[in-house]
């Protein structure tokens, strides 16, 4: 198999989400059939596709890649009969072959990325599906009313939170992001998901509420203990766009936190960390977020923040309208209107 068949392999299987390791030979000394920069692929089912020297070491690369796959860490290889210094991080294995030549390897693995659920369509969840996208994760979204979430092209879109559907799409990772819509039913179906850790994004104060909510729904304590809440680190956020870069900051945390443990367990290390729970910081303690539902600062009309299509940004807020005639008088007096929408919010 030649090195661009071996590449058209790689990408099928990155297309179809499925784990493989790459070793390549990086030191061959004689008498030996590898040759530096040989490449092999290996699959998890053990196939190998390429060519890394002759059979007496194919078992050995085979086992090690499929360590390498379970773990998620390279390694590093030698298999020799050969003398040497011991070296930190390189796996010594005797050659097995009578022409007792010494090969080195380096074992790459790719593993799919995880799958992360977000439920909700606010402004806040869809900027959190694209975020997450950008770091590098498999985004997959639920919600009541899936319209807003069509335009993101995501590969899976749940219609309702649904126990069933989630438990057979597997996420690793679950973003509630619904904030006052439908809230308890979402996140009791996160609960009940295989998730590792569910992220809520909410205050302080709203998320011991739902905690209540939740044992009171008959999730159990050890159960709660994956619920993290505030979903991310404080970043003192205010709008939409800042809450969804500080709850997907803890989804990446909490993939590489996830990532040591499966390679604590693999090497036999012990348990690596364990999933912390992310404390708020003062200010944002009492901070509730934003409602799903807004009230247009110039008809006074109540609006869904999740479906609005008249959007305008001024002066660090967000603000959303029923129809382009009204963005228009806004944007040509905002003061007035701000004003307006200020004395609302005290009455």
């Amino acid at each position: 198999m030649n090195d661009d068949t071996l590449l058209q392999l790689e990408q099928r299987l990155i297309e179809a989400s499925l784990p493989f390791a790459v070793t390549t030979v990086i030191r061959a000394q004689p008498p030996t059939s590898a040759w530096v920069g040989a490449q092999a692929l290996v699959e998890a089912d053990g196939a190998l596709h390429g060519w890394i020297g002759g059979g007496c070491s194919r078992a050995i690369v085979i086992q090690a890649a499929l360590e390498a796959i379970r773990s998620g860490q390279p390694k590093l290889l030698r298999i020799s009969n050969a003398p040497a210094a011991p070296e930190a991080d390189v796996e010594n294995h005797a050659m097995p072959c009578a022409s007792n030549g010494t090969i080195e390897l380096f074992i790459q693995p790719t593993l799919p990325p995880p799958v992360v659920l977000v439920l909700g369509a606010t402004p806040t969840a869809l900027e959190a599906c694209v975020l997450a996208q950008r770091m590098g994760l498999s985004v997959a979204a639920a919600a009541k009313v899936t319209v807003p979430l069509a335009a993101l092209g995501l590969p899976r879109v749940i219609e309702g939170f649904d126990d069933a559907a989630f438990a057979l799409l597997g996420p690793q990772l679950v973003l509630v992001a619904t904030q006052g819509d439908g809230d308890e039913e979402a996140l009791e179906a996160a609960m009940r998901s295989p998730a590792a850790a569910v992220l809520l994004v909410a205050s302080q104060r709203k998320a011991d509420k739902l905690r209540e909510a939740m044992r009171a729904r008959g999730i159990a304590p050890e159960r709660l203990a994956a619920l993290h809440a505030p979903a991310g680190p404080c970043i003192h956020a205010r709008t939409p766009q800042e809450i969804a870069l500080g709850a997907v900051a803890g989804l990446v945390m909490l993939r590489r936190l996830l990532e040591q443990e499966r390679a604590a367990e693999v090497s036999g290390a012990g348990t690596a960390d364990k999933l912390p729970v992310v404390r708020p910081c003062e200010s944002m303690a009492s901070v509730d977020l934003m409602p799903v539902r807004y009230v247009n600062p110039v008809c006074g009309m109540e609006i869904d923040i999740a479906s609005a299509k008249y959007v305008v940004d001024y002066g660090g807020q967000r603000l959303y309208f029923c129809c382009d005639g009204c963005k228009v008088e806004f944007e040509r007096e905002p003061g007035k209107y701000l004003a307006i929408a200020r004395q609302r919010e005290t009455t």
